[in-house]
């Protein structure tokens, strides 16, 4: 279930060609530019029909309720680059990729004056995000599920 969620959500985000990968794909990022994070209705369709398993029919209240969640919490009024995905595969951690990872995005931010989103659901992750100029905002606790901390990052001048 959560590998077709995860290719339906990566599908979702090759449309804006803002996926950036080392060589190996071995790390990843997946950006949702400026003005174009929000789903759709149609999207969020196609992910939800992902989860549809006799497990987890009873938990649709929950994961609805953590989704739209963390789409209230999202910033709506400030244009900026959305980070939906980083990951590194675990034995190539530490070897800074992922921080290659997010550079051409940050480096854009920069330039053009434009702040970046993401929520960790790691706390562990929030000093590397911090080392990219990020800030946790907040926090947002998903019914029976894990805590996300969102983060947000001005451009640097």
């Amino acid at each position: 279930m959560l590998e077709r969620f995860n290719g339906a959500r990566l599908r979702q985000l090759l449309v804006h060609d803002e996926v950036w990968t080392t060589g190996d794909l071995s790390s990843v990022a997946l950006w949702a530019p400026p003005k174009r994070w929000k789903t759709t209705g149609r999207e969020d369709m196609e992910l939800a029909r992902c989860l549809l398993h006799p497990r987890l029919i009873g938990r649709m209240p929950l994961i609805a309720t953590g989704l739209f969640g963390m789409e209230r919490r999202h910033p709506r009024e400030v244009p900026h680059w959305y980070l939906a995905v980083l990951g590194t595969d675990p034995s190539a951690q530490g070897q800074g990729l992922g921080s290659a990872v997010l550079e051409p995005v940050l480096d854009r931010c920069d330039t053009d004056g434009v702040g970046a989103y993401l929520e960790s659901s790691k706390e562990r992750n929030i000093d590397f995000y911090a080392r990219h100029g990020f800030r946790v905002t907040g926090e947002i606790d998903l019914p029976r599920g894990p805590r996300l901390w969102p983060m947000w990052r001005d451009p640097r001048t």
